[in-house]
């Protein structure tokens, strides 16, 4: 799906060759400042490589409007943006963006029950807690139903059990509808539960790649 090809950031990525597969989830692991979200930023062409080329479904990603790519590739933040007004008014802001109908009430109260958050469509987002902010972050996400979902620490802000719970249904959901994922974790064992692969970068390199079997068999 994702392919790099001698692949250069400024001084922080050298990625000679990288492969990211469709229909797989895949965890990006390593050291605070090693690039992991340097890469998927540049996945979600918020930025472009200094070096190289990055190819996504057999085409150049400098080919691809960045607008466009967007509604296929949607990408969380580890501080994702909440804005003023209700809860309601947050899930439906990335729609908005993209001019797409928004869902109904009962649509969006099923994602809250899908991310674990118990709060009322018309109650204010600004008050919510940091776990709560991030939960609601990722059902606007989940609700663009993108082809390709880049998650950057989607679990920080919670608990270990809501962590858990949250990843677990993310993953699920993910294989039953046939997207992709990749994802950046610091929990070892988030990533090794949950993973098809697992790539370890460390100071800007591909220090490690592999599948993991475990999950597969």
């Amino acid at each position: 799906m994702f392919e790099f090809i001698d692949v250069k950031y400024k001084d922080v990525l050298d990625l000679p060759t990288l492969d990211i597969e469709q229909e797989k989830i895949t965890t990006l692991v390593g050291p605070s400042g090693s690039g992991k979200t340097t890469i998927l930023r540049m996945l979600n062409k918020l930025i472009s490589p200094t070096q190289g080329r990055i190819i996504f479904n057999g085409k150049d990603l400098r080919q691809i409007n960045s607008v466009d790519h967007r509604r296929h590739v949607s990408m969380l933040s580890q501080s994702p943006s909440i804005f003023e007004g209700s809860i309601r008014d947050n899930l439906n802001v990335g729609l908005r963006f993209q001019e797409r109908e928004l869902p109904s009430d009962e649509a969006l109260n099923h994602i809250l029950e899908q991310v674990k958050l118990n709060k009322l469509l018309e109650g204010s987002a600004t008050t919510l807690s940091g776990g709560e902010k991030q939960r609601l972050a990722l059902g606007r996400i989940l609700l663009l139903n993108s082809e390709v979902y880049l998650l950057d620490e989607p679990s920080s802000a919670l608990d270990d059990e809501t962590e858990d719970i949250i990843i677990q249904m993310l993953t699920e959901r993910v294989k039953k509808e046939k997207k992709t994922i990749v994802m950046v974790t610091h929990t070892k064992a988030i990533a090794d539960k949950y993973s098809d692969t697992i790539i370890e970068i460390s100071k800007g390199r591909c220090l490690s790649w592999r599948g993991n079997n475990e999950r597969n068999n």
